[in-house]
């Protein structure tokens, strides 16, 4: 009995022992220490609140704010250039500046037809309008200037019989009544005059009694004192 409570005696020293050794010997780590302080992180404001640091944003009107286009310098109206002689606006047909030189080839070429009148060579004799046959009674002869109006007379007569002394021709058509004789009719169409603009110049129409054509003819840049004539024979 006596050497179980030694043992038992000898193992509680020996363990008690043990124990401190073990506490003297252990040293606890200390906390890191830093020697800088952490940034404060900035506080952020409420872009709603009162006081916020951004501006508001407006939609701007542009029905009421005439600013926002700015004013174009080119206007109606308005010339290119103060150093040109030009009158043209930004705004002109590119095509007006050959009018002038399209109507003058325009009017060359009607008075080469016979179409218009022109201070171009005169036609100095007398000029036949052609022969016909007939059974009417009458003629009606239809006159007027196809060119410009520049005050062309005609002396209208019939186998040396005047029938119009002195007709002015204008746009609209004059008609003078011619009766036949049996036979032969020499109807003449003297040029009392050339007009302002050029020779003679006139349309002529011919109507039988019964209202048909008979001839449509002209004569152009007829010179003053010479005649276009027709020939009817009556049957």
């Amino acid at each position: 009995m006596k050497h179980i409570l030694f043992f038992i005696l000898f193992f509680t020293v020996a363990a008690m022992s043990a124990q401190t050794e073990f506490s003297t010997k252990y040293k606890s780590i200390p906390a890191p220490k830093f020697s800088a302080k952490p940034k404060k992180i900035p506080e952020v404001k409420d872009p709603q609140g009162e006081n916020s640091d951004i501006p508001s944003i407006k939609t701007p009107n542009v029905f009421e704010n005439t600013s926002i286009t700015p004013k174009s310098k080119f206007q109606i109206g308005e010339e290119k250039s103060k150093f040109t002689m030009s009158t043209e606006t930004d705004f002109a047909n590119p095509g007006d500046r050959y009018v002038p030189k399209m109507e003058k080839e325009l009017d060359k070429a009607l008075k080469d037809a016979g179409l218009k009148e022109g201070r171009g060579e005169l036609v100095k004799k007398n000029i036949s309008l052609g022969d016909f046959r007939t059974k009417s009674e009458y003629f009606i002869v239809k006159f007027r200037d196809f060119g410009a109006i520049d005050g062309d007379l005609v002396r209208v007569s019939s186998n040396d019989r005047v029938i119009a002394n002195q007709l002015f021709l204008d746009a609209s058509f004059k008609q003078v009544k011619i009766d036949l004789v049996n036979g032969f009719n020499k109807l003449d169409f003297e040029a009392l005059n050339i007009g302002t603009l050029g020779g003679n110049t006139a349309e002529i129409q011919v109507y039988d009694d019964k209202g048909a054509l008979i001839t449509n003819d002209y004569w152009n840049n007829l010179a003053a004192g010479f005649k276009a004539s027709i020939v009817v024979t009556k049957e």
